[in-house]
This record gives C-alpha cells, structure tokens and sequence, in this order.
C-alpha cells in the first residue's frame, strides 16, 4: 500500500506491562526515519502517557482517551473534543462506591461495573455510552470512539485514511479500524479483531509491531 501513518494503540499492542520494548522503539524510530508519520491511538489519558511513555514524542498526532482528546507532542497542545464528564455522573458513582478514574472526557471503570454503570446512564438520562477494553472499559460520550478522534487528527494533518495503517489488539480497536485504510491485528488481538484484520501479525503485542514494520514495511 502507499502507506504515510503508522496509527497503533498502546497497552498490549505497542506496549507490554505499560512499556514499550527497545526493539520497538528502534523499529518505530527507523520508520519514522524513512518518511512515515507515527499516530498513538489510545485509551490512557495524556498524563498517564507522560508517565509510562518516555517516547511520547516520536509521535506526530496523539489520539488519547479513546478519540476524545488531541495532543500533539512536539508543541505540547492537547485539546479535548467534548465536554468534561457530567458532575451528576461522578457523584453517582460515588454514592455507588464504584471504582473510577477521570480524564478530560474519558471515565475510566472496570468491567465488572458495568451493569450498574449502565443503570446510572440510563437513570440520569445521560448520552454516554461503555466502550470495552479487554479487562477495563470507559464511559464516553456517544459520539467519540477512536475513529472520530483519528480522522480529526487525519483531516487536520491532510492525510487520507487510505494511506494510514492502523494496528490494535483489543474491542475498541475494532473503531481504531473504521478510520485506516490497511487493518493489522498483533497475535494477541481478540478474535473478533483478527477477523476485521487485513493482516495478522505471529508475535505478540510489541513484537508483532517491530515484526510488521520490518517485513512488511521495511524501513531503509
């Protein structure tokens, strides 16, 4: 394909354990060194990023909390694509004694709340929904998935999505797919997204990236 962007997610496909390994990285540094683009499509809040990330920068567009929030490394401009979670929300799952994390936009749960999640959604009216990811899920609004926040950040860079590759490992990723023209699933991916895929990788996570990118892309 005439690829230009690399677009992956993070945890389990980029990253083991929250980190990513030296051969990836020296993989996506050859990449980028050849004239490809590098996209992160992910999950995590930026500051979580920051954290675990040290190569944050390689990244010429960051698609965090599952498409809600815009962040460019190299200028530090991060942008929220819709509203902070509803303070109604946060108090609900307070008085619930439900388990959570918030970002921007994004409120992170654990699967098993779920069900009782949905019940608060449903009761209070909201115009949310529960995006799974794998062992964690998140509540966002209706409207953002990782496809919305990647093709914003495609249309803004001028890249069509037929020239973007996207490569994942879990739910939300399947959304991840909707905005690439070329679908990787690594190893570990759910089957469901193995049978989306145009291709799949034979090693796990970080090591399916590196393995992708030199047999199939080979950066000079």
């Amino acid at each position: 394909m005439n690829g230009r962007m690399l677009a992956s997610d993070y945890d389990g496909t980029l990253a083991e354990q929250g980190a990513i390994a030296p051969p990836t990285e020296q993989a996506l540094r050859d990449l980028k060194q050849s004239g490809w683009l590098l996209g992160l499509v992910t999950g995590r809040t930026v500051d979580s990023l920051r954290r675990v990330c040290p190569q944050l920068g390689l990244f010429d567009t960051v698609v965090a909390e599952n498409g809600a929030v815009l962040y460019t490394p190299n200028d530090n401009q991060l942008e929220p694509l819709a509203a902070a979670p509803p303070p109604e929300l946060i108090t609900a799952l307070e008085r619930q004694n439900i388990s959570f994390y918030v970002g921007q936009v994004l409120v992170g749960i654990q699967r098993p709340d779920e069900p009782a999640v949905y019940a608060i959604i449903r009761a209070l009216g909201l115009d949310l929904r529960i995006v799974g990811n794998k062992d964690a899920a998140m509540i966002l609004p209706t409207h953002i998935s990782k496809a919305t926040g990647l093709a914003l950040a495609l249309k803004r860079m001028g890249i069509p999505a037929e020239q973007v590759v996207g490569i994942g490992d879990a739910e939300n990723d399947i959304e991840l797919f909707q905005a690439t023209g070329f679908r990787v699933a690594v190893a570990n991916a759910l089957d469901a997204l193995k049978q989306m895929a145009d291709h799949v990788t034979h090693q796990p996570a970080g090591a399916g990236v590196t393995e992708y990118i030199r047999e199939q892309l080979r950066p000079s």
